[in-house]
């Protein structure tokens, strides 16, 4: 028995018309007529009698009436316990690059377990095509890339702005403040974490008639923690997201350096399935992650 036809004929039942209850409902008269005749069919009786005046209970619709009742609020008892169940043992996965992921993300994590104290979650760091990929095939929840995804399936919200910084030892010899040429002049650690730095300094060079290689290249890393260490230990200079070096800039371990005339900035989006509103309980958590993210990274 669909619950829905069950449904329909306990209101028209209440309100003694079909009309009404369609109405409300925003559904045809004849279409809602169609359903009441279906559940008669399936219990095998006449539950109502038409007339111009409305409708009136048959001796068995009566039967029905008294049922349905209960029924139809067992069954929605049922889904909210369901959605309870759900809801307590749900795990949520998020993945972010890396930098995002280790440095920007735990201080929204704490305050998001604290608002969904039962869910369980995983943080992944990861590549931002991959993460892309990762949420369109349901293998992660939501993802934190730079920069707006390519999929265009994918819904996107901005979270944030992270800056990449030129950063040296609190020891090592350079100005405060040099030209961009300058980096011409020491030593150079490249990060190469897909957050195309390497792009943005290629364009910059090209327009003051240099070349990457033209900068003295220590070595190439894709790690974070690798390319500060080598900074710390005064091997020479490099660009880090500002929220990897907030620590050491406090303990006046590293120093900023600012270059003339140029800046690098990535906006932080967080990416989602467009399909994600049909789960209730992901949409929930998506909405308040907007929320938290806007007030909390770290």
């Amino acid at each position: 028995m669909n619950i829905e036809y069950l449904e329909y004929f306990y209101k028209v039942a209440l309100a003694g018309s079909i009309s009404r209850v369609a109405k409300d409902a925003h559904i045809s008269q004849s279409a809602l007529s169609q359903q009441i005749s279906k559940l008669e069919e399936t219990l095998g009786c006449k539950l109502l009698e038409r007339s111009n005046k409305g409708v009136e209970l048959t001796d068995k619709g009566m039967i029905v009436l008294k049922y349905a009742d209960i029924i139809i609020r067992t069954y929605n008892s049922m889904l909210e316990e369901l959605k309870t169940v759900e809801k307590n043992n749900r795990k949520i996965k998020i993945e972010a690059c890396w930098s995002i992921a280790t440095y920007s993300l735990p201080c929204v994590m704490y305050r998001i377990k604290n608002k969904f104290p039962n869910y369980t979650y995983e943080l992944n760091p990861n590549d931002p095509d991959i993460i892309e990929k990762n949420v369109i095939n349901n293998i992660c929840d939501l993802g934190v890339i730079y920069n707006k995804p390519v999929n265009e399936q994918l819904s996107y919200h901005y979270i944030g702005v992270d800056r990449l910084e030129l950063v040296a030892s609190s020891n090592y010899r350079i100005d405060e403040e040099i030209h961009f040429k300058d980096l011409l002049k020491h030593p150079f650690i490249m990060l190469k974490d897909k957050t195309y730095l390497e792009d943005t300094l290629i364009k910059k060079m090209d327009k003051l008639g240099f070349k990457v290689d033209d900068l003295k290249i220590l070595y190439n890393s894709d790690s974070v923690e690798s390319v500060k260490s080598s900074v710390l230990n005064e091997f020479g200079i490099a660009f880090l997201p500002y929220t990897a070096i907030k620590k050491e800039l406090y303990n006046e371990q590293l120093k900023l350096i600012k270059i003339k005339d140029f800046s690098i900035r990535y906006d932080m989006y967080l990416i989602y399935d467009s399909k994600s509103k049909e789960d209730q309980v992901l949409h929930e958590f998506i909405e308040y992650f907007k929320k938290v993210c806007g007030k909390y990274l770290c």
